[in-house]
């Protein structure tokens, strides 16, 4: 009868060898990295932004640029000025007359302030029958006031109120004057007949005075 079996040495030192191997083996996959990883390669886009990465580029503005506001301009003298007075008629240094004043306001279609009078001298004071101030006048007459050229003023006249009529007797309508001036013949009783006079015009001033 033979003996127990023993293993051959040749066999134990392959199955040594190929132990040493596959455990190198497991070391070498347990410590090496992902080569993915070890690059350090960038993650890959999602599909949405791949979407809207690849769409088209925007349109650009077509808003142009606003020009910069123009600096305030200094309002300009006569007409443009807005706050009218005698200077928007009369140029810088001239010196017209008051009937020149009044002719340029009338050219212009003023005929309110000054350009409500006529040009002085072309349209004398009326003469008609002084008023006292203390005379009481009856229904349909008025005191009319009037000046000279130069700014004296002038006794009052009796006139006709607008739209009034007498009438005689006979109720008929008496013919009326044209200017209103009220003549000695349909003066109202108890008024004193006496005609004004017209004062006459101030001499201007000499050098010296």
């Amino acid at each position: 009868m033979h003996g127990a079996w023993r293993p051959r040495a040749g066999l134990l030192a392959v199955a040594l060898v190929l132990a040493v191997i596959g455990f190198g083996v497991l070391i070498y996959l347990v410590t090496t990295p992902d080569p993915g990883v070890a690059a350090g390669a960038p993650p890959q886009p999602s599909a949405a932004g791949a979407a809207v990465a690849s769409g088209p580029p925007p349109a650009a503005s077509t808003v142009a640029p606003q020009p910069a506001a123009p600096a305030p301009q200094r309002a300009p003298e006569g007409d443009a000025d807005p706050t009218r007075d005698l200077k928007s008629y009369v140029s810088r240094g001239e010196k017209p007359t008051m009937p020149e004043v009044i002719e340029r306001l009338h050219e212009r279609g003023i005929h309110s302030g000054l350009g409500a009078f006529s040009p002085p001298g072309t349209r004398p004071p009326m003469v008609g029958l002084a008023v006292p101030e203390d005379f009481v006048l009856p229904e349909g007459y008025v005191r009319h006031h009037q000046a000279t050229d130069d700014g004296q003023r002038i006794e009052a006249i009796l006139m006709f109120a607008p739209d009034f009529q007498l009438y005689d007797a006979a109720h008929n309508p008496i013919p009326m004057p044209k200017n209103r001036v009220v003549p000695p013949e349909l003066a109202p009783p108890g008024l004193p007949i006496r005609r004004i006079v017209i004062p006459p015009p101030i001499e201007p001033a000499g050098p010296g005075r």
